[in-house]
C-alpha cells in the first residue's frame, strides 16, 4: 500500500476501528479515545481538534470495499515498529473501556496483533495489564 497517514492518525485509526468493529461505538469507548489523545505523550504535538475529522476518515476507510483489510494495511504501513505495541495497548484499552469485550472485538485484536507481527509475550503482558486495571 503506497498511502500512509501520520503515526498519530494510525493510532487513532486503531482505536476508532476497535470501537466500531462491534457496530456499537459507546460513550465509554469514545471517552477513552478522547482521554488517550489528550493525555498520552505520543499525541503531544497532535492537534486534538482534528480528532473528529480523523475519526470520520477512518469510518470512511472502514466502510469501503475491503475496508477492514485496507485499514489494517494502512495502519501497518503508517506505524513505526516502535509504536506497534502501543497501538495494540490502545486497542485493548478501548475494548475494555465498557467492561465488556465482544467476540468481534476479540477477532479484531487477533487480526491487529497478527498484522503488526507482535510478540506473543508482549501481547499477553498488555492483555494481562488491562485485565488487572479493569477488574471489578
Amino acid at each position: 500500500m503506497s498511502q500512509t497517514i501520520s503515526h498519530q492518525e494510525a493510532l487513532i485509526y486503531v482505536m476508532v476501528t476497535m470501537s466500531a468493529v462491534d457496530r456499537s461505538m459507546d460513550d465509554a469507548e469514545l471517552q477513552k479515545i478522547g482521554q488517550m489523545v489528550e493525555t498520552l505523550p505520543v499525541f503531544e504535538d497532535f492537534d486534538s481538534e482534528k480528532l473528529v475529522a480523523v475519526s470520520q476518515a477512518c469510518g470512511d476507510q472502514i466502510s469501503a470495499e475491503n475496508g477492514l483489510e485496507d485499514t489494517l494495511d494502512l495502519i501497518r504501513a503508517s506505524l513505526p515498529e516502535r509504536l506497534r505495541e502501543t497501538a495494540y495497548a490502545m486497542a485493548v484499552e478501548v475494548a475494555a473501556a465498557d467492561l465488556h469485550v465482544e467476540q468481534e472485538e476479540l477477532r479484531f485484536l487477533q487480526l491487529l496483533r497478527d498484522r503488526l507481527d507482535l510478540d506473543k509475550l508482549a501481547v499477553a503482558a498488555i492483555e494481562r495489564g488491562a485485565r488487572a486495571r479493569y477488574q471489578t
